[in-house]
């Protein structure tokens, strides 16, 4: 089979929905009914990154949405494709035109906030292109979730039934992490050696406020009542870092806040294991990756009541799940996450990589395998009388 994929993003970035994407690409191909993939993506591929064999890069369709109606378009017309994967749900008007027009099924998957609606999702798509959303969305025939939340939030905007949506939760290569030793060159790079340290990977947009860091900066102070050394490593890079300088510094806890910025992919696995806990309590998150990256370092968990995370911490079995509107319960949730023992969580192997393929090969069997088996049987059956 060959089956078209329009993404937003898959080899030209870090982000989250970027390595799902990269990790559901890898997983088509994997499937011994599928011989090629062709994906349309509206980031073009960085050069020189390595792309699995049977996975066809559209160099045409990057660059902007006008570039990659264009490029749908084009492969439109060719047709011959035997389905359609959707990685992103403001493009599932294109999923569905791609899949009317090849006579194909189509699979849509959902990430977060994007599904939600108001007001996560209120300023994300005027309303001719809600409209049209609308309408994809209700006639898809396989929505896949990342998280078993984002599943009912989107059945409740969309009047979608529970039973077209299948559960698919992220991955993590646990190869490409593990426990380890703090770095001594990065602790001394951020002041750490010595100290008691939680730390948060998150992009700093004024955006995604929901990621918990204003309320772990909120309860620093009460922290340090009790561990003086305590500190606070925030990586990633965006337009709030200035602001939450400020709130630090306001809070009197501008000493205890290290921001690190933005850190390449080769150095996650380091900083992460630099942490005696993980500490990410939001309340947008669709699922989030991160938690397992810090988990598979065997770093303990705090996450929250709130999103999803809860569920990339299995609700409380691989790590602390907290309100992060309660400052008490969320003191007390990082304290717990601090006396706990580092090491990888039995259980962790739920959110393997093997794991995630095996869910989505059992999506393409039921989707497009029995499919295009059943119209071959239509085929050489002929016409019904």
């Amino acid at each position: 089979m060959t089956l078209l994929a329009l993404l937003s993003d898959a080899y030209g970035a870090n982000g989250g929905i970027a390595k799902v994407n990269r990790d559901l690409l890898g997983a088509l191909v994997a499937h011994p009914s599928i011989e090629r993939v062709e994906v349309l993506s509206r980031v073009p591929a960085a050069e020189d990154v390595p792309v699995p064999s049977g996975v066809v890069l559209d160099s045409g369709s990057g660059g902007g949405a006008r570039a990659f109606v264009g490029a749908v378009v084009r492969r439109v017309v060719r047709g011959q494709y035997d389905g359609v994967v959707c990685g992103h749900l403001h493009l599932a008007p294109l999923a569905a035109l791609a899949a009317a027009r090849a006579g194909v099924p189509w699979a849509l998957v959902v990430h977060g906030i994007e599904a939600w609606g108001p007001p996560f999702a209120a300023a994300t798509q005027g309303g001719l292109a809600l409209a049209a959303t609308t309408r994809a969305v209700r006639r898809v025939d396989r929505v896949v979730s990342v998280s078993a939340l984002t599943r009912d939030r989107l059945c409740a905007r969309f009047g979608v039934r529970s039973e077209r949506v299948t559960v698919v939760p992220n991955s993590v290569d646990l190869a490409d992490y593990g426990p380890g030793p703090k770095r001594p060159d990065l602790l001394a790079c951020y002041g750490l050696d010595g100290r008691t340290v939680l730390m948060t990977l998150a992009r700093l947009s004024p955006d995604e406020r929901y990621k918990g860091i204003d309320e772990v900066i909120e309860v620093l102070p009460a922290l340090a009542d009790g561990a003086p050394d305590v500190a606070y490593l925030v990586c990633g890079g965006g337009d709030d870092r200035a602001r939450l300088e400020a709130k630090a510094a306001a809070l009197g806890v501008g000493d205890r806040v290290v921001f690190a910025g933005f850190v390449p992919e080769a150095e996650k696995a380091d900083h992460y294991r630099l942490a005696d806990a993980f500490v990410m309590p939001g309340r947008g998150e669709g699922f989030g990756i991160v938690y397992l990256e810090a988990l598979a370092c065997g770093i303990p968990v705090v996450a929250s009541t709130k999103d999803a995370s809860r569920e990339a911490v299995r609700d409380g079995a691989l790590g602390v799940v907290v309100d992060p509107d309660d400052q008490v319960a969320l003191a007390s949730g990082i304290r717990d996450a601090l006396n706990r023992p580092k090491g990888v969580p039995d259980g962790l192997d739920h959110f393997s990589e093997a794991r995630f393929v095996e869910r989505w090969h059992a999506v393409v069997d039921e989707l497009f395998v029995r499919s295009r088996d059943a119209g071959a049987v239509g085929s050489a059956q002929g016409p019904a009388p």
